[in-house]
């Protein structure tokens, strides 16, 4: 797990320019259709993936984006006729799960533009696809996806950033190498101390940084067999606020745009309640936190927010090997999942 996500820089580099060409032109094709809205296809950290591209897509100024269980073609076959020449981003690293490819397929069948963001490119769901985009991350071995994650979400960023012509993100792409070499190198397993007896905690973020939570929260449930739930960290104060106390512990991932509007409030919260915290994020936001993460600074926020789960991936490895658990092979758990 620790090594895979370490070649996460190199793999990203390479893909920004191996897609190059394929960009542009989905994200012309994208412009030219103008869709209503879109919707997304996934599970497990694929659909944390997923969660990523319709908050960057809605917040570049692009279609509302919905998420489309698999079960509503996989199993009741009744798909909308309304997703006719709507994009469907299906996201999968092995693209051989039986519930995506049957869910794709009604989609088709209704008319639907099935776009596939896979690993492997000769896998069935690529070949039903009107558009593949690789994501280039090489084999892993590791049944806990870490490269085949950052990498994917890189390659929704460049698609999102054709799309929306958000040139900024276009350029920052460009060396998204050096942004995640940092990241790599300012890891987050320091406060593995802090959470390796702990039994349960909450994953905090807020828009680009609330998938990031999620794929943080699944991590260590999977790799470190520890209980964590992801929350809006607007949403926690809507019941959620109520479980935590003195000598509980949250995490936050702390947003870097508009999103973090509040979030200090939110710690102080906690705070007042004796709550270990421990953050990333602006320095004036996480000021209360007793426990402060290195973080990358990035010129885009979906960059930065990319970043902070490389940084993440080292913690709960060390976690996991702390807890005396592998996190490479965790227990009940396949690297391709086959649910219908």
């Amino acid at each position: 797990m620790l090594s895979e996500a370490a070649e996460s820089p190199e793999r990203c580099e390479a893909q920004i320019a191996a897609n190059a060409d394929l960009m542009r032109a989905l994200g012309k094709r994208l412009r030219a259709l103008d869709p209503d809205f879109m919707a997304t296809l996934a599970r497990g950290s694929s659909d944390q993936a997923a969660g990523f591209a319709k908050v960057l897509t809605e917040t570049r100024g692009g279609p509302p984006t919905l998420s489309h269980a698999p079960s509503i073609g996989s199993l009741y076959r009744t798909t909308s006729p309304k997703f006719c020449d709507i994009p469907l981003i299906v996201v999968s690293q092995s693209g051989r799960s039986p519930d995506l490819i049957a869910a794709a397929e009604d989609a088709a069948r209704q008319g639907a533009m099935i776009i596939a963001v896979v690993n492997d490119v000769e896998s069935p769901l690529a070949a039903l696809s009107d558009w593949v985009v690789p994501v280039h991350a090489g084999k892993e071995e590791s049944v806990a996806a870490t490269k085949s994650f950052v990498c994917t979400l890189v390659a929704i960023a460049h698609l999102i950033a054709e799309w929306t012509q958000d040139h900024l993100l276009l350029d920052e792409l460009q060396t998204i190498g050096d942004l995640l070499r940092r990241a790599r190198d300012a890891d987050w397993a320091s406060a593995a101390p802090l959470l390796a007896e702990t039994e349960s905690l909450l994953v905090l973020g807020r828009g680009l940084t609330l998938p990031i939570a999620g794929e943080a929260a699944l991590k260590f449930k999977e790799a470190a067999g520890l209980h964590a739930e992801a929350f809006s960290i607007a949403e926690v104060a809507h019941g959620p606020m109520t479980l935590v106390g003195r000598g509980d512990t949250v995490l936050v991932i702390g947003p870097v745009d508009a999103a973090r509007a509040g979030l200090s409030d939110r710690l102080s919260d906690f705070h007042q309640r004796e709550t270990r915290i421990i953050a990333s994020g602006m320095a004036e936001d996480i000021a209360l936190a007793d426990f402060r993460l290195p973080t990358v600074d990035a010129r885009h926020p979906a960059l930065g927010a990319i970043a902070s789960i490389l940084s993440f991936y080292p913690l709960a490895n060390r976690i996991a090997v702390m807890r005396h658990r592998n996190p490479d092979q965790p227990p009940h758990l396949r690297k391709v999942t086959r649910t219908l």
